[in-house]
């Protein structure tokens, strides 16, 4: 227990989110994405799948050192409602893409979920990477947090374009 209630203090310490609003780009590749400065969030239709992505432009030492990692997500963090273990999701065991930061971009049953989850928080959506080592224990690096105004709309047009 004390090593999930550490877990979740790491992720609530996350990059303060800023007042930017999800927006809706359509194109050839229609996209849902917010951007706090620091990182971006983003939900693309790709070649006709759904792909969820994370940038970090200035990723901690252990993540730009890393080949893969996991990943979490926490909505609306640090809001009272109950325990947040159990609201936060996790991708399992990504590729890492080393390229002006780093970013994980996960395709599929898992962006779909993150989709929803993006959809249904109201203030705010928390992304970090996370690790877990040979003990067992879970390190969480490059924790940000994003408003979630407009999520809903902005992800739903690109879902609708995706099939």
């Amino acid at each position: 227990m004390l090593r999930i209630s550490a877990t979740i203090a790491l992720l609530l310490v996350a990059t303060a989110a800023t007042a930017e609003e999800w927006r809706y780009e359509g194109g050839a590749v229609p996209i849902a994405y917010v951007d706090n400065g620091a990182a971006q969030f983003q939900f693309a239709c790709r070649g006709g799948d759904l792909a969820m992505g994370f940038w970090v432009r200035s990723p901690s030492k252990a993540v730009a050192a890393a080949a893969a990692m996991n990943m979490a997500i926490t909505p609306d963090p640090g809001k009272g409602a109950g325990d947040p273990a159990a609201n936060t999701s996790y991708a399992q065991d990504m590729p890492l893409i080393h390229s002006d930061g780093s970013s994980m971009i996960v395709r599929g049953p898992v962006a779909r979920q993150w989709a929803r989850i993006a959809q249904q928080a109201k203030a705010a959506i928390r992304v970090a990477y996370v690790h877990k080592d040979a003990a067992g224990k879970l390190h969480v690096f490059d924790g940000n947090e994003f408003g979630a105004k407009g999520s809903s709309g902005a992800i739903r047009q690109v879902l609708d374009r995706c099939g």
